[in-house]
């Protein structure tokens, strides 16, 4: 298995937008450095959509000049249409994304419109950005399971591909919205998918609300399939799914990878130390297994709170001091702290 794997972080932008309690522009901001200083390099960090619709994303404006300097790194913005590319054109943005189902019940849920008519709102976003010199990431939301018809068909999957990378999208993610799929069905859509789209150009977006997204990225990765959408923390949901978790964790994500030999560029304690302030910030602890576990192999030393992250055989990370327990504690609310919270939690 290649060891070229890129991971596209969502966690500002997907992860945020649909979590309960919102998040200020200037926390925003803070995230998404402490996500790029903790090693990842292509952030999503907001949408320019409707404030009335979804006000999470209030200020993407704002946010996407607040960490633009970051040339090194690709930081895409969703637009619905041209109202909202040209917003993104105003604030700098180099690199945006589109979305469309594959089922066409959600995308009247989501959208109020047909497939069809979702891809006619688009289109021009599509041409007016490759005249700019813009490049176009394009998502398909419930590619393996919808909460209103139920399995999707992976050649309605394959219809709406084709027309996006027809129209221009450099890469296509394929998003289990509400997290049902299983490495099986994984691995049948993206055979399907892959007669149309290059399989480079593909991306995987899984959430783990039945516990089989990293199952699914594994059994994705065997197919040939190199780029992991992720949130830390495991953040996010959806509106028009009750019950659906987050994205699959980013932490979990880098665990699997680096503990097969692939390297990430990561620095866990980094990212475990962003997503901590985020968990306070919105009231809930994240729901990854590798910011609910212990740090492996501490190294000893004056601090109890040092630790280094080996996480294969001959591996590790440089010696970077991880939050204490006091200010994880501190990071969540009181009510996030409470015996009857961990013991549910652990549950």
């Amino acid at each position: 298995m290649s060891d070229a794997v890129r991971i596209v972080e969502v966690g500002p932008r997907d992860g945020l937008q649909n979590e309960k309690t919102p998040v200020s522009v200037a926390d925003r901001i803070a995230f998404i450095e402490a996500l790029i200083g903790a090693g990842l390099r292509e952030v999503e960090v907001g949408a320019f959509v409707s404030p009335k619709a979804i006000p999470q994303m209030v200020g993407s404006d704002a946010v996407l000049r607040g960490v633009s300097h970051h040339r090194d790194c690709e930081l895409p913005v969703l637009v619905p249409n041209e109202k909202g590319y040209e917003a993104s054109q105003a604030a700098g943005a180099r690199l945006i994304a589109v979305f469309a189902a594959a089922s066409e019940s959600f995308s009247r849920a989501n959208i109020n419109c047909s497939i069809a008519e979702s891809i006619e709102r688009f289109k021009p976003v599509v041409a007016r950005a490759k005249a700019d010199g813009v490049r176009v990431r394009g998502y398909i939301s419930t590619v393996l399971g919808c909460p209103y018809e139920g399995e999707i068909k992976p050649q309605a999957v394959v219809d709406v591909a084709r027309v996006l990378w027809d129209l221009g999208c450099y890469e296509i993610s394929l998003g289990d919205t509400i997290g049902v799929g299983t490495p099986l069905k994984a691995r049948q859509l993206l055979r399907a998918v892959a007669g149309d789209v290059p399989m480079a150009k593909l991306a995987m977006h899984f959430h783990d609300t039945y516990g089989q997204a990293l199952a699914n990225l594994y059994a994705g990765m065997e197919e040939g399939c190199r780029v992991l959408d992720s949130a830390a923390g495991g953040l996010g949901g959806c509106p028009y799914a009750p019950g659906a978790t987050g994205n699959v964790a980013t932490e979990d994500v880098v665990y699997m990878l680096e503990g097969m030999g692939i390297r990430t560029g990561v620095d866990m304690p980094k990212l475990l130390a962003a997503i901590n302030v985020v968990s306070g910030l919105i009231g809930r602890a994240p729901v990854s297994r590798v910011a609910s576990a212990p740090p492996i192999f501490p190294r000893p030393g004056p601090s109890p709170d040092r630790a280094v992250w080996s996480i294969s055989p001959g591996r590790s990370t440089a010696a970077v001091p991880r939050p204490s327990s006091t200010a994880r504690t501190a990071a969540c609310p009181r009510s996030l702290r409470s015996r009857e919270y961990r013991a549910r939690r652990c549950g």
